[in-house]
């Protein structure tokens, strides 16, 4: 009894060590490297609040199939955009909400999804800039406006008065949150796809931060 006890406790305590060795070496392997004799015209950026990646781009530099749904005004001139577990989202406002029970529910717990469209009217200073031509814009452009879930007219889904402050936004998203997908691996995902210089896998935000500045 007490060997099955601690064969137990080991093999507890050896998954997160595994699942954070692994994400640290997949981590520092970079892809599509390649690419930097194309030339590159426009920005994208790269922001983070310390554990949670957003994409941003500029107004001007969104396709109008991504535009077409979403609430801004004029004032608005960059978009950024972040993905991850709704309960997670509407639970934790800010780190200093962040529970044993809100991470663990939003880890193991397959929930729906939101996009968190938050809206500025200039650049930040934290930002990350990253350099892409026309193609690489295009596809980051279809991978984020594939994220959307679309109701039955077609339209992206709203939700009304669940923003944070009045510059930011809530639509019901596509996919599950889960220790392989998270917030930092949906910008990950999005820039592999897009044909930008990412990280072979990660769940952490340092690895793309670190390799675009």
């Amino acid at each position: 009894m007490i060997k099955k006890v601690l064969k137990l406790v080991i093999t507890l305590f050896l998954i997160p060590v595994v699942y954070l060795l692994l994400s640290l070496i997949l981590t520092f392997i970079p892809v599509n490297g390649n690419n930097d004799y194309i030339e590159k015209n426009n920005s994208i950026f790269l922001n983070s609040n310390g554990i949670h990646l957003d994409i941003i781009i500029p107004k001007d530099q969104i396709d109008s199939y991504l535009l077409d749904g979403l609430e801004y005004s004029k004032k608005d001139k960059y978009f950024s955009f972040g993905w991850g577990d709704k309960k997670f989202y509407f639970n934790t406002p800010t780190w200093n909400d962040l529970t044993f029970n809100n991470a663990f529910k939003a880890i193991f717990i397959n929930n729906s999804t939101l996009i968190h469209l938050t809206k500025y009217s200039t650049i930040q200073k934290d930002w990350v800039e990253i350099k892409v031509n026309q193609d690489q814009l295009y596809k980051i452009n279809q991978y984020i406006n594939k994220t959307f879930n679309i109701d039955t007219f077609d339209e992206k889904v709203l939700l009304k008065s669940k923003g944070y402050t009045r510059d930011d936004d809530f639509y019901e998203a596509l996919g599950s949150f889960s220790i392989f997908k998270t917030c930092n691996s949906w910008v990950n995902s999005g820039l592999k796809k897009s044909d930008i210089k990412a990280c072979l896998w990660t769940p952490f935000d340092f690895g793309l931060i670190n390799m675009h500045k």
